[in-house]
C-alpha cells in the first residue's frame, strides 16, 4: 500500500498514548531534514500507561514492523511508510495494538 515515507522525526504513539522514538542507522537518505527509518531500525516506546485490570502495569515498549516497503530500500533494507503495519510489544512480547502515526513529512511517497 504507497504510503509517505516513515523518518525519524515523524510522531507516532502506541495505542495507549505512549511515544514512539525511531533510532535509525541509515545515514544517508534523508526527507526534510531527517533520517528515513527503515526497517532495520529501532523503534522504542516512552510513557506508554497500559496496565492490565487487576494486574501489574504492561507498557507497550518497541514496535514490531511487519509490512514496510515493497519498491523503496535503502542499503538494502526495506524503508518504512507511514501506512507500515506493526504491533506495538510489552517487555514479555505481548502484542499490544498497532501503533498510530500522528505526523510525517508529506512530500514523498513509496510502495
Amino acid at each position: 500500500m504507497p504510503g509517505y515515507l516513515f523518518h525519524v522525526g515523524a510522531q507516532a504513539m502506541c495505542p495507549h498514548g505512549g511515544q514512539i522514538s525511531t533510532a535509525s542507522s541509515n545515514t544517508r537518505v534523508k526527507v526534510g531534514g531527517q533520517f528515513v527509518a527503515t526497517s532495520a531500525d529501532t523503534c522504542t516506546i516512552a510513557g506508554c500507561p497500559f496496565t492490565i485490570p487487576s494486574g501489574p502495569p504492561h507498557p507497550c515498549v518497541k514496535v514490531q514492523w511487519l509490512v514496510p516497503a515493497v519498491r523503496v530500500k535503502i542499503n538494502h533494507q526495506a524503508a518504512l511508510l507511514q501506512t507500515s503495519t506493526a504491533l506495538c510489544l510489552a517487555a514479555d512480547q505481548a502484542p499490544q495494538g498497532p501503533p498510530q502515526v500522528t505526523v510525517a513529512q508529506k512530500r514523498v511517497k513509496g510502495t
